[in-house]
């Protein structure tokens, strides 16, 4: 049975989750550096500086083994903390190292291994965070006489810390990459996460209220449950489609960066700006979705926002054709809004998914199902990039070359389109709920 939590039982829920998905947005911070560094410091070209992103983001494909082991393991009678706590951990040192090593000394093999661990530390803290926001979530559910509302309150509430988080990174990111060196950068970002460390360190996870369980699991029978979880259609369908409809899309963000920076000649500071307006984006989708679209059944408003995807790839198009340009439209302010809102538009279609799959999702693997489905979307995003590399090379997109750039990105835009065509295969949650009412 759920107890009822006054606002003083929330305030370590909101430390934990509200600071966790906060770094995890500001991680953009350091990130923005890293794309200069290879650029002006190493010389990478736009398909091998994608290749690095994308394979950045390989620990992140192993969330489901981690979320595993948070749901099995306990450590001191504890089974999330610990594991935020070691990420922060992971995370710090790989930054500071970075920041502290000579430049000279920084080969391309050096930052990619630090990027690596840096990324592995964060996919261990997402995956306990991500497993405490399943697990109130499906206590609020449970308990409320509105659980639908109540559920998309509290992802609303982390979305929100991520995308502020966001804003504030690509704002600060976009103004010290002109005024810092990158490792200057790096190094304040070690500190944040360093200071995450310690105040997740000092909370207790028996104020957090979560449910109780035995500490004597173990991985066996963890696999077993998310075994029988992805044994129902609703789940391993959705999943499925959701991967799928991110992989199939050949991603160009390398190809875009070196196109805006080296042939537009942007600046740094507007870049950051674009990102900002996308993060802002975000964070107000958070709040419209929380407000009016939660009633919506996810499968069609998944499906509109694949579609609007499409179309702002088309934008695109007339964008590098100089449409836009010819009609007096800068540059620069197309860039900062048109650009910055297709890259968090990607990312538009999450909040409602995790919804779906949170009212979904059986008691007892949170963690391990929803890391799962973190590391589909990592998986997907990888395979994204090196589509994204082969398509750049098909066309003959260059570092100074971008004469192919239209066609390639009109090849996403049709991509995009695909996966509508499959969208039954994501559950109908409106037929769920009214299941669940029957029961």
């Amino acid at each position: 049975m759920v107890s009822s939590s006054s606002s003083t039982d929330w305030n370590p829920i909101r430390v934990v989750l509200g600071l966790g998905f906060w770094v995890q947005g500001f991680r953009c911070f350091p990130w923005m550096a890293v794309n200069f560094f290879l650029k002006d410091a190493l010389n990478v070209d736009p398909s091998t500086l994608q290749l690095l992103q994308s394979s950045a983001n390989l620990p992140m494909v192993g969330k489901p083994f981690y979320g595993i082991i948070s749901d099995a393991v306990y450590i001191s009678g504890q089974h999330r903390i610990p594991y935020i706590v070691f990420g922060a951990f992971l995370q710090a040192i790989s930054w500071i190292a970075i920041s502290i090593i000579p430049q000279s000394s920084l080969s391309i093999f050096c930052i990619s291994m630090y990027l690596l661990l840096s990324n592995l530390g964060a996919s261990i803290a997402e995956v306990a965070n991500d497993a405490i926001v399943a697990e109130i979530g499906k206590q609020l559910t449970t308990s409320s006489k509105k659980p639908q509302s109540s559920s998309g309150e509290l992802q609303s509430f982390v979305w929100i810390a991520s995308s502020a988080g966001g804003v504030l990174g690509n704002l600060l990111g976009g103004v010290a990459i002109a005024r810092f060196s990158p490792q200057a950068m790096f190094l304040f970002f070690g500190f944040i996460v360093a200071l995450q460390f310690f105040i997740t360190l000092a909370v207790r996870e028996s104020s957090l209220n979560l449910p109780k369980s035995s500490s004597s699991v173990g991985i066996r029978k963890q696999l077993s449950q998310l075994s029988l979880a992805l044994k129902k259609p609703d789940i391993a369908y959705s999943i499925a489609w959701f991967a799928a409809s991110y992989a199939i899309i050949p991603t160009l963000t390398g190809t875009m960066f070196f196109y805006q920076t080296q042939y537009l000649k942007v600046d740094s500071s507007l870049l950051g700006i674009s990102k900002v307006f996308g993060q802002a984006a975000m964070l107000l989708w958070s709040v419209i979705y929380n407000r009016y679209l939660k009633t919506i059944p996810a499968r069609k408003l998944i499906a509109a926002i694949q579609a609007t995807m499409a179309v702002f790839m088309i934008s695109d198009v007339l964008f590098v054709k100089g449409f836009y340009r010819s009609a007096g439209v800068p540059d620069a302010l197309y860039v900062i809004i048109f650009s910055g809102l297709l890259e968090v538009l990607f990312f538009f279609k999450i909040l409602p998914f995790n919804v779906l799959i949170a009212q979904l999702c059986p008691p007892g693997c949170e963690g391990s199902l929803m890391a799962l489905v973190a590391s589909a979307i990592a998986l997907a995003f990888i395979v994204s990039g090196y589509l994204g590399v082969a398509l750049a090379s098909y066309v003959g997109v260059t570092g100074d070359d971008f004469s192919g750039l239209p066609r390639a990105l009109l090849i996403q835009a049709v991509c995009t389109l695909l996966p509508i065509y499959w969208w039954s295969y994501i559950s109908d949650d409106d037929k769920y709920k009214t299941r669940k009412k029957s029961e």
